[in-house]
């Protein structure tokens, strides 16, 4: 997905869509449509709004959308986690976990011998959360360094 197909998706699956969040976002809902409509050649998005978009509706697509479409998987640090042993086992299994469903995903892909497109999205997207998984348990880890 694209940053504008995730900037729409993002308006448009919010509660309430363009009419709740236009105004939390000083703009009229019919502007915040036509921004939001990836097809538009006038009325785009600025990053200004994306940010402010994410903001209010807690939506990091379009911040996902642009890292995957320049080869990087963005990751939430967690701040003021609890870093103990028994946190970092909870992040080892989410690991195995989505290790599994990489697995899982490959398998499925190749059941019948060829991998269409959508099955490397799925793929893509189980690699994106194990590393996701495995960048939350470095960053917990670091957080139980000595200082």
């Amino acid at each position: 997905m694209n940053h504008l197909d995730a900037f729409h998706q993002t308006v448009h699956g919010a509660p309430g869509g363009c009419e709740a969040i236009a105004p939390r976002m000083g703009m009229s809902a019919a502007i915040l449509r036509n921004k939001a409509n990836p097809n538009s050649a006038t009325n785009k998005p600025t990053l200004d709004e994306a940010d402010r978009l994410m903001g209010i509706t807690g939506n990091h697509s379009i911040l996902h959308a642009l890292a995957a479409n320049h080869g990087y998987v963005c990751v939430k640090i967690e701040e003021g986690a609890e870093a103990s042993d028994m946190a970092v086992l909870e992040m080892i299994t989410l690991v195995w976990q989505t290790n599994g469903e990489v697995g899982a995903a490959v398998n499925e892909a190749l059941a019948d011998g060829r991998i269409t497109g959508p099955e490397v999205v799925r793929i893509r997207d189980a690699i994106k959360r194990a590393e996701r998984a495995l960048e939350n348990v470095g960053a917990r880890v670091e957080g139980m360094a000595d200082r």
